[in-house]
């Protein structure tokens, strides 16, 4: 359970800093595991479930 004591200790301490080669190394990881996910695309039942959603898949028009 956290405390007043320990919430206090949170709020003082140093944010963490990494290194210019960590960032850069971190960056071209995190990159290489996403980009094949944002490269998959959104399959076609979600984007006719949005459609939905946003009202644009009604058959009525108004």
């Amino acid at each position: 359970m956290e405390t007043a004591a320990s919430r206090h200790k949170k709020d003082h301490a140093k944010p963490a800093k990494l290194g210019r080669e960590v960032q850069a190394r971190l960056g071209q990881q995190l990159r290489a595991v996403y980009d094949d996910v944002v490269n998959q695309g959104v399959p076609d039942r979600f984007t006719e479930l949005l459609n939905r959603l946003d009202g644009n898949g009604n058959k009525e028009k108004r």
